[in-house]
């Protein structure tokens, strides 16, 4: 497999050591079609690539002699290439490079009802997020866009006045449904003139999926919905002195997707497991759905990361696939990790972005590790993520030092941040040299003075904040500091629990505990109860746990929703006189009564 759209910055396996520059700016690459790894042509391949049809790495061919190079045949006008995959027909044994096999297999495939919730746009904002512990865990279908607080085109907008406004000229990436590659050569004129053939005239099935808008005309007319962001990590913590043109930053939050008709994208996992939003203008579309389980995540990565891709379908290695069908004038919220494949019923025009969020952040580097254990390459991960990660992190850090407030879910998000944050220091201290450069590259000198400073104060931080401490970690501090060393304190360190006085420090190197268990619960029941008084004194009965047993007859009486999150931490250790043994709980609720009318 072969794409000539890699950067010659990033570097290969035959690379050579000395790092020697080379006259081209680009370079093309081939995938080992046993191993899944990347190289430079160049450096590992032998001829004219476009003649390839099967090419295996060195080490694989000597792993097993069967595997040889095949060319492709000479090229005719009736010749398609060689599928990648072949679900369809994959049980029967016959082989099929024709794109409609899509379409088939999506009639002769039983798939689970969609029972995913329908929302209105008025109802998604921060404070259903925050309220509703289930939100943004399921995709949710926006079947008219008002209240999302989004602006999108008019649907009088054709591919021919996107090419005009972008360019002609202008390159986009298109990709062979039948094959799933990128063909190159294709412009935005060229694209609009194949778009608008009848289907009977396409010579193939194509799709534009990665046509990336930012700082264009277009751009203008597209607005993601309110709460995307609110949320978006890249609005929220990169510094706006370094967005916009002329500045390099991750631009993922608008994109443009043309797809024709029997278009089919296969299984995958948004990049860094990001969140997405996705309107359609014009067209329809049909989502294939697989929960991000751990067990389907690692079925997944089983699946992207060895030869079965090519011969076996996701979903008969998962619990369930779930079919959502989509027409115009909806908008889709995909959660965070969601494994999903598309098909396009109808030519369809789609707006849509990627963004990274604090509600679910340990999935994110979940698909991160996926991707990096799969060897997706460089230029199909989310870009600056590392980078990003540190501008979030600092802002939290320096939240937390105020005292402010998040919700658990937040709190949970930036404890997965803080680790991976203290796992770039790890790797800046004493990782392998390649390792350190690449870590130490991505740390914002504008924001981030002492990185492994931040990462660990950041985690001790929010760790506190959480109900419990620090767990130490032998040698987590440059030069080998370890649990057993004094850390710096301030002049009053006991207090009410969760509120220390501010420690003063460089590295912070908590107490070794020698086991730790967790447990959480989260439960929603309904109780009919008064509401708070609206006195001075109002707090004073709310203090204790209210009589849930009773039901009050009072007239300002309701039935409210209660949210109880109880998260219990017990861990061990030994000491001088024998052993100690600590307890942490913490229990939040969450009251809701419904609006007075």
């Amino acid at each position: 497999m072969a794409t000539p759209s890699h950067s010659a910055n990033d570097s290969c396996p035959s690379c050579r050591s000395d790092n020697e520059t080379h006259e081209t700016d680009r370079d093309d690459w081939i995938r080992c079609d046993a191993c899944r790894t990347w190289y430079h042509w160049r450096c590992a391949g032998d001829g004219d690539i476009a003649a390839v049809d099967k090419w295996f790495c060195t080490a694989c061919r000597e792993q097993d002699p069967t595997r040889t190079i095949t060319l492709k045949p000479p090229a005719r006008k009736s010749t398609r290439s060689k599928p990648v995959r072949d679900y369809a027909n994959m049980h029967s044994g016959e082989a099929s490079a024709d794109a409609a096999k899509w379409a088939q297999m999506l009639e002769q495939r039983a798939f689970s009802g969609d029972d995913f919730p329908r929302m209105e746009g008025e109802r998604i904002t921060r404070e259903w997020l925050e309220s509703d512990p289930s939100a943004l865990s399921d995709p949710i279908v926006i079947e008219k866009p008002s209240g999302l607080g989004m602006k999108m085109p008019g649907d009088e907008l054709t591919i021919e006045g996107i090419a005009e406004m972008l360019g002609g000229d202008m390159p986009v990436e298109v990709i062979d449904v039948a094959t799933q590659s990128n063909v190159p050569g294709w412009t935005l004129a060229r694209w609009a003139q194949y778009y608008s053939l009848q289907p009977s005239a396409r010579d193939k099935i194509r799709n534009v999926i990665s046509l990336e808008i930012s700082g264009t005309k277009l751009a203008d007319q597209v607005l993601p919905p309110r709460l995307v962001r609110e949320l978006d990590w890249v609005e929220k913590f990169w510094p706006s002195t370094k967005k916009g043109k002329g500045h390099v930053y991750p631009k993922v939050q608008l994109y443009c997707l043309m797809g024709v008709a029997g278009a089919w994208t296969d299984w995958h996992v948004d990049f860094a497991g990001s969140s997405v939003y996705y309107h359609i203008l014009k067209g329809s579309k049909t989502f294939l759905f697989i929960r991000p389980t751990p067990a389907n995540l690692s079925a997944y990565e089983r699946w992207s990361g060895t030869e079965i891709q090519s011969h076996t379908w996701l979903g008969d290695l998962v619990d369930e696939v779930v079919r959502v069908d989509l027409v115009q004038g909806n908008t889709m919220m995909i959660p965070t990790g969601w494994i999903h494949a598309v098909y396009t019923p109808s030519d369809a025009l789609v707006f849509g972005g990627n963004f990274l969020h604090s509600y679910n952040a340990a999935t994110q580097f979940r698909v991160r590790d996926i991707e990096i254990a799969t060897q997706v390459p460089k230029k199909f991960r989310f870009p600056l993520f590392s980078r990003l990660c540190w501008y979030a992190g600092e802002k939290y850090l320096r939240d937390l030092r105020a005292r402010e407030e998040f919700p658990l879910r937040v709190l949970k998000s930036v404890e997965a941040l803080s680790e991976f944050l203290v796992s770039e220091a790890r790797a800046v201290e004493r990782g392998p040299d390649a390792a350190r450069r690449e870590a130490k590259d991505q740390i914002p000198s504008d924001k981030v003075k002492d990185a492994s400073a931040l990462a660990r104060e950041l985690r001790w931080r929010v760790r506190l904040a959480s109900g419990y401490g620090s767990e130490g970690e032998e040698g987590d501090s440059p030069g080998g500091t370890t649990a057993s060393q004094k850390r710096k304190r301030g002049d009053h360190e006991s207090g009410a629990w969760g509120q220390r006085a501010e420690p003063s420090f460089r590295h912070f190197a908590p107490k070794v505990w020698g086991r730790s268990e967790e447990s959480r619960e989260e439960d929603t029941r309904r109780v009919r109860i008064s509401r708070p008084a609206t006195g001075e004194d109002w707090a004073d009965s709310w203090v204790e746990s209210a009589d849930e047993s009773k039901t009050y007859d009072a007239e300002d009486a309701a039935e409210a929703e209660v949210t109880r999150a109880r998260r219990v931490v017990i861990r061990v250790r030994r000491t001088s006189h024998g052993l100690e043994r600590q307890r942490v709980e913490r229990t939040v609720e969450h009251w809701q009564w419904p609006a007075i009318t």
